[in-house]
């Protein structure tokens, strides 16, 4: 089975044309700036908005004292939610909610196959998105295969952050790769991720071999990557990259806070004010002059 948290219709900002996200659960990283902090964990998350709440109380007849009142305020003992799925779709008010469910893979193509006129009228497609979706299991394979039976064109959103192995199977079953580069540097690069930016080039230059077509995404992230040496660092390694599409620079923000206090987890990447689109036109001029066709997105 695949674990997913959400499947997002009509999408406009992951690939070309109408397209189709799934999101996946599970993440390699621990980026401390994640806009999507309920995709880190691979097992389903309890999220709670405390705004929403009525106190209607079916959570706590659900989960057998691990969610109680105390002083006025709902408490969430989620280390001891042995199987968060027995909270899905109790809360009338939707202010808990579970992010990751099992679904199959003949599950999710059906839900993707309705909107196919979409797909031909747009030249969109299905974007696999997480986490990393390339740290999903062996039926991530069959959803491939399905997918290109129906002759769905598929993009991917990955770090790069997993053995090659777990992504050479699959090149010849995904279109076009998305694959963040966040920093060339090894030592920041784990210091704010706790990754292995060795790893992430090695397997640029590893698909890059295979003939695969891919873009390059760059989250600009200040106190992190936001310095025309580290950019430009990024940039002229992309130089190198035959089959390189396009370079998009994603300027930080922050509005991923409130999902981190639904989960009971502290954000701690404070203190950064929102990346302007404005801030990255040198990056952007920079890499024209490379050579590489280059994207602002928002």
């Amino acid at each position: 089975m695949l674990t997913v948290f959400n499947i997002q219709r009509f999408s406009l900002h992951d690939g070309n044309g109408v397209r189709t996200s799934i999101f996946f659960k599970g993440c390699p990283l621990r980026c401390l700036w994640c806009n999507n902090p309920e995709s880190i964990d691979p097992l389903p998350s309890v999220m709670f908005d405390e705004r929403l709440c009525n106190r209607f109380g079916e959570c706590i007849k659900a989960a057998d004292g691990r969610i109680y009142e105390a002083d006025g305020a709902l408490v969430i003992d989620r280390e001891k939610i042995g199987d968060p799925g027995q909270l899905m779709d109790v809360c009338p008010s939707k202010a808990l909610r579970v992010a990751g469910r099992e679904m199959s893979a003949a599950e999710i193509a059906a839900g993707v196959e309705k909107d196919l006129p979409f797909y031909d009228m747009s030249s969109g497609g299905v974007t696999l998105s997480g986490g990393e979706p390339f740290a999903q299991g062996e039926e991530l394979g069959e959803l491939l295969l399905l997918l290109r039976d129906k002759r769905i064109h598929v993009s991917a959103e990955t770090s790069l952050h997993v053995p090659w192995e777990k992504v050479s199977k699959y090149t010849s079953l995904v279109d076009m790769f998305l694959a963040d580069l966040k920093h060339t540097h090894p030592l920041k690069f784990a210091q704010y991720t706790g990754g292995d930016a060795g790893l992430v080039l090695e397997n640029f230059r590893k698909l890059d071999a295979s003939g695969s077509a891919f873009v390059i995404r760059v989250p600009v992230v200040p106190g992190f990557n936001h310095s025309e040496p580290e950019i430009f660092s990024i940039i002229d390694f992309a130089a190198g990259l035959e089959h390189l599409s396009e370079i998009h620079l994603i300027p930080y923000h922050s509005l991923a806070t409130e999902k981190y206090h639904m989960l009971g987890k502290a954000y701690t990447y404070k203190g950064f004010a929102d990346v302007s689109k404005q801030e990255l036109v040198a990056y952007a001029d920079y890499a024209s002059q490379m050579g590489i066709t280059t994207k602002i997105l928002n």
